[in-house]
């Protein structure tokens, strides 16, 4: 397989985990800001169908054809001022792979002959946008908790080439070289909830998480993330853990997709 043609572009951000301003204060009135840059380390995982020119669909597992992806970065800008706050998280992929001698797709919905392999090349490109307004429940010395809501957008685009060879039987065989491409984009509504809870009122380390689900132009969206940060008197660093899915309408040609892997990141607060 070759190298990842390209990683992901960054933002800013350590994705929505931290856009919790201030942990140890009570509400303020004043107006509070976080920024963060990361690198997350995710897999990505998928399926997506390719017409090929005869009727029929060349189905491809992405996740399998791009292996584990080395690196995406991504992020996230949020403001607080009292109970009332905002934040947005931006994701883009630009991912390249290749594989020989693979078969790992289908035709038609059909798995072809056992002596029929092909040499695929795969190009990704996602952009998964968040944008939510919260309401801070609770601001005391040791935890926050807030509860969200907004839209999500996922635009998604990927790129299909294949030379096929073998012994295809009785087989009607498709196009033996070819191209395809095939893109989904969608707005959905989202819910959730985040929040930081210190590990004692003292404590520089805390604890951060984030939950969200929704559905609209797709059949359901969800993301989840756990993260573990220390603090200093600009900001924190921290590790995290995040997961986000996709299962899109019936009869879309991307079906599904997920994005799943361990966060580092630097956030600074002012």
């Amino acid at each position: 397989m070759k190298l990842l043609k390209s990683f992901a572009w960054c933002w800013l951000g350590f994705g929505a985990l931290a856009s919790t301003p201030v942990l140890a204060e009570e509400l303020s009135d004043d107006w509070q800001f976080v920024a963060s840059i990361n690198g997350w380390f995710p897999d990505i995982a998928g399926t997506t169908a390719f017409g090929v020119g005869d009727g029929r669909d060349f189905g491809v597992d992405i996740g399998t054809i791009l292996d584990n992806l080395e690196l995406t970065i991504q992020g996230s800008f949020a403001v607080q001022k009292g109970h009332w706050g905002a934040f947005t998280d931006l994701v883009y992929m630009d991912l390249g792979a290749s594989k020989s001698g693979t078969r790992d797709f289908t035709l038609g919905g059909q798995e072809l002959p056992v002596s029929v392999t092909a040499d695929l090349n795969l190009d990704v490109t996602n952009t998964i946008w968040t944008l939510a307004g919260s309401y801070r429940l609770q601001a005391t010395p040791v935890a926050t908790f807030d509860v969200l809501a907004g839209v999500r957008l996922f635009d998604a685009s990927t790129d299909l080439g294949w030379n096929l060879s073998g012994d295809f039987g009785g087989t009607t065989p498709p196009p033996i070289t070819g191209q395809s491409s095939v893109s989904s984009s969608s707005w959905d509504a989202i819910i959730g909830f985040k929040g930081r809870y210190a590990l004692g009122a003292e404590s520089a380390w805390s604890v951060a998480y984030y939950a969200d689900v929704g559905t609209g132009d797709s059949d359901l969206t969800w993301q989840a993330g756990l993260g573990l940060t220390y603090g200093f008197s600009w900001g924190d660093v921290g590790v995290a853990w995040r997961y986000m899915e996709y299962q899109l309408a019936s009869g879309e040609k991307i079906n599904d997709m997920n994005i799943n892997g361990p966060m580092l990141g630097v956030i600074f607060r002012w």
